[in-house]
C-alpha cells in the first residue's frame, strides 16, 4: 500500500512530513531521501501501535480475524 505524504520545507532546511492517510505518522529528515526513509518508519510504528491497541481491546474475547484489499 502507499502512502501520501504532506512536505514542508522548514526555515532551517530540512523537511518535515505529515502522513495524509495516518496523521499522527509525522517524522523530518535533512533530505528527501531521507525524509522518506523516516516516514516510512513512522508509518509503520503507527500501525504496529494501533494493531496492538486495538488487539487488547479484545483480549478473552472470541472474534476471527479477514484481509481486505484496499485499491
Amino acid at each position: 500500500m502507499e502512502y501520501t505524504i504532506i512536505i514542508e520545507k522548514n526555515a532551517n532546511g530540512w523537511y518535515t512530513g505529515q502522513c495524509e492517510q495516518i496523521p499522527e505518522a509525522i517524522s523530518q529528515g535533512e533530505t528527501l531521501d531521507e525524509l522518506k526513509e523516516n516516514m516510512a518508519d513512522a508509518i509503520k510504528m503507527v500501525i504496529d501501535f494501533k494493531r496492538e491497541e486495538t488487539r487488547k481491546q479484545y483480549l478473552g474475547r472470541k472474534y476471527f480475524r479477514r484481509r481486505v484489499a484496499v485499491l
